[in-house]
């Protein structure tokens, strides 16, 4: 593998990895705007953004757009996170130049035409409606809510159909205008690919780009916590629970994601074994940690029968606890074991390396090597994987929200307040 990196005059960088076995390409354009971006009134406008790409360019209508690069068997797709939008292709090795044409045209040219802006406002709200009749999509957007308040975090990247309705083809050319800036932007690209042929044709189709930074996102603020239950007549209670994690360079952030992992990354993680496999409580449970610029979310996400949630959360309030002060060399060696094998998997396919390329560029200004993220894992020990986790109990209060019916509810999201940072703090000493 040879990774290259140019930064262009617009300040945009494009970055490559030539894997020289490969037949096909995976390429892309990845911006650092995303939800946390918009102000209230533009609730939304990111995600109806990357749907608009492919409604219709000045030189292409919204079918040329995706028959010029299935005519050749590729693929053509988008995605919009709270920091980050994307919109990549994966087509063969000779078609390179033909998907950089197609992804600058739709970011560079975009119609926004009147007629196509309604239907696929209307589209977004189909996928609204569909978020709301999926519980767990619902318990998360409390969660999000509960977490930060008063805040584009703490918002849908959806948007609601009052703001939608509110977005003109003005608000998404001032939009793209204002935040699609050369320098938080990256051209992608690995797998069958040569860097000097990228870079020319970066150079001639994302020129128009302005070279100075784009505003930034207002600082995010986590809440005071706390819980919230809504009451919905559903077969299962979901129950999640969140704490404040640490942003994307922080120096703990492996050992926190080798805590997260132990705790409740897998089928051998604590939560499952204890929960599932032990008590037989539920049949889905898990953690996580999502690194953003300046804060981290740590989420935990469970469902089980109403009558059972006070005894499944108790369980998953003593596991958490216990296990900042009871890791072991076993499970710490399991989780690096997990984290490695799956950095190294990513590497065989060139979508993968392709956005992790990306996201490094974003995140740290250069591409990290393999071998600094082996180190940063090996790095992990007991003492770093326990110390992270009793920060973790001490940064906040828990958020805690169930979904679903009945009495216990209330009960069990009350069990959340053992991880008062009192109790927490007397962890450190």
């Amino acid at each position: 593998m040879g990774v290259d990196v140019t930064k262009l005059a617009s300040g945009l960088t494009v970055i490559t990895d030539t894997m020289p076995h490969l037949e096909t390409a995976a390429l892309g354009v990845w911006t650092g705007v995303g939800g946390r971006d918009e102000k209230a009134d533009e609730h939304g406008i990111s995600h109806l953004l990357e749907h608009m790409a492919f409604k219709g360019t000045t030189n292409r209508n919204a079918r040329e757009i995706v028959e010029h690069i299935e005519a050749v068997g590729g693929d053509l797709n988008a995605a919009t996170s709270t920091e980050t939008t994307a919109y990549y292709a994966r087509v063969l090795k000779a078609d390179v130049p033909l998907a950089l044409d197609v992804l600058s045209d739709i970011l560079t040219n975009p119609s926004f035409a009147t007629e196509e802006l309604e239907r696929e406002k209307n589209v977004i709200a189909q996928e609204i409606g569909a978020a709301q009749d999926t519980p767990d999509d619902v318990v998360f957007e409390h969660l999000s809510e509960l977490c930060y308040p008063d805040q584009p975090l703490g918002r849908t990247l959806l948007g609601t159909p009052q703001t939608l309705a509110g977005i003109d083809r003005n608000g998404l050319h001032s939009y793209l205008a204002t935040h699609y800036h050369g320098p938080e932007m990256v051209v992608a690209a690995a797998g069958a690919v040569d860097h000097k042929q990228v870079v020319a044709e970066a150079e001639k189709r994302f020129a128009g780009f302005a070279a100075t930074p784009s505003p930034k996102p207002t600082p995010a603020m986590f809440g005071k916590g706390g819980s919230r239950v809504i009451h919905r007549d559903l077969e299962q209670a979901h129950l999640t629970l969140a704490l404040e994690g640490v942003p994307q360079k922080d120096l703990s952030l492996f050992s926190l994601q080798v805590f997260t992992n132990i705790l409740g990354g897998g089928m051998s993680s604590r939560l499952f074994q204890e929960v599932r496999e032990k008590r037989g409580l539920c049949y889905s449970i898990y953690t996580f940690h999502a690194p953003y610029s300046d804060t981290g979310f740590f989420g935990l996400y469970t469902g089980t029968d109403p009558s059972d949630a006070p005894e499944m959360m108790e369980v998953i309030i003593d596991e958490i606890s216990n296990a900042a002060e009871t890791l072991t060399e076993a499970e710490i060696a399991r989780a690096k074991a997990q984290m490695k094998a799956g950095l190294l998997m990513a590497l065989e396919s060139c979508s993968a390396r392709a956005e992790q390329m990306a996201r490094h560029i974003l995140v740290h200004g250069r591409p990290l090597t393999v071998e600094e993220l082996v180190a940063r894992i090996d790095d992990v020990s007991v003492e770093t994987a326990r110390n992270a986790a009793r920060a973790l109990l001490s940064r906040s209060r828990p958020a805690v929200v169930a979904l679903g019916n009945g009495r216990g509810l209330d009960k069990a999201v009350s069990f959340a307040e053992g991880l008062s940072r009192p109790k927490a703090r007397a962890l450190l000493h």
